[in-house]
């Protein structure tokens, strides 16, 4: 392996279409060094096990096994790579799929409509620890966080003295992230510079004690208030 390759976050592609994966593939081989491809869910799991990838682009759908499909397959290789990242890719946005692979463990979940540079994008940050979600999964996601082990409206009260912390434009800034936007997409949509939106998310991380996007993800779910 070259030295450049080592520098290189490890991915693995699954997905059961062969051309949809060689294509994803074509997209992301400048910038990642692809160890491993599967269409189904006893050779994806196995590949993982073997390679054990950095990050794993996840399709939702994906036959064999018991037919818990992407869920299934993040569930099954954990205790094989415990340290692999999940990102789902798909082509659906239905609740119950989104649902299913978040509560299994995936750190993001985007749609196949996505720009190749925005999906390189979003396998750096979910490398980097964040939470990566297409802004327009928002309600699925934080859906599949209440009732799971972040906790619900019933086990985590609302802390209302830790939103008053946040001004006005910190608490715009706040929901939008948790939200799953971008800090360029942020920006857009408040008319603020990137520079901007990077001061106020810090100044929220501070004020309320979270290390990361993940983590203020999770807390603004526990309190219904995205």
């Amino acid at each position: 392996m070259s030295e450049e390759n080592r520098t290189k976050i490890r991915v693995a592609v699954v997905d059961d279409h062969e051309m949809f994966r060689a294509g994803v593939i074509a997209t992301l081989q400048n910038t990642f060094d692809i160890v491993g491809q599967a269409a189904d869910v006893p050779g994806s799991v196995a590949m993982i096990a073997q390679v054990k990838p950095q990050v794993v682009l996840l399709d939702v759908h994906v036959p064999g096994g018991e037919g818990g499909g992407g869920a299934e397959i993040l569930l099954k290789s954990r205790p094989y790579s415990p340290d692999t990242v999940f990102l789902a890719l798909s082509v659906s946005d239905a609740p119950q799929d989104v649902g299913s692979v978040i509560r299994a463990g995936a750190r993001g979940y985007v749609t196949k409509t996505i720009t190749g540079a925005d999906l390189i994008s979003s396998i750096k940050q979910v490398h980097e620890g964040y939470a990566v979600f297409s802004p327009k999964l928002a309600g699925f996601v934080l859906s599949a966080f209440q009732g799971d082990s972040f906790g619900s409206a019933s086990d985590a009260p609302v802390h209302d003295e830790e939103l008053d912390r946040l001004s006005a434009r910190e608490q715009e800034v706040m929901r939008l992230i948790a939200r799953g936007y971008t800090y360029k997409e942020v920006a857009a949509e408040l008319f603020i510079s990137i520079k901007t939106v990077e001061t106020h998310v810090s100044s929220v991380l501070r004020k309320l004690q979270l290390s990361n996007r993940t983590e203020l993800t999770r807390w603004a779910a526990d309190r219904r208030i995205v």
